[in-house]
């Protein structure tokens, strides 16, 4: 079965972005080649209404069935909620608790983010974990492209 990858906004910016380009490029190769698939959020779409054309553009240049959809749901908002409430991360990073709340529910095998002060920070995924156990929900595996991204014989 494939590896289900929740991607927030950043991955799909970072395939423009000069710092986090060469390892987005591999991620979405994987994605092209089948070895995963993306898990998107209805949160993604909203965030991507801002973002440059190029970058709200991007997703739409890869086939639907490379896509898994969620939507935000009421769990996923008090869950998200929940986290704040924790101190886990301040109110202003409710949008990242929701997108971690809902790859929470939905069981995803990693969230991949280039989010390094809320999201991919150690201090946080322990947080946002301790969080999930207490409540009864499962780990969430939280990383960077660079953790999944294959790197081959060098």
């Amino acid at each position: 079965m494939k590896q289900r990858v929740y991607i927030d906004t950043s991955i799909v910016g970072g395939y423009f972005d000069e710092e986090f380009k060469d390892a987005t490029i591999k991620l979405f190769e994987r994605l092209e080649n089948n070895e995963i698939i993306f898990v998107v959020s209805d949160l993604l779409d909203l965030e991507l209404l801002n973002a440059p054309q190029r970058v709200k553009e991007h997703l739409l240049s890869y086939s639907i069935d490379k896509f898994q959809r969620i939507e935000l749901t009421r769990e996923a908002i008090e869950l998200a909620d929940t986290y704040v409430a924790e101190n886990v991360v301040g109110k202003t990073s409710l949008e990242d608790c929701r997108h971690i709340a809902m790859a929470t529910i939905h069981k995803v095998d990693v969230l991949a983010s280039w989010n390094f002060k809320h999201i991919v920070n150690l201090d946080k995924i322990k947080g946002y974990n301790s969080v999930n156990l207490k409540l009864g929900y499962a780990m969430i595996e939280i990383r960077s492209p660079k953790d999944l991204i294959n790197y081959g014989n060098e």
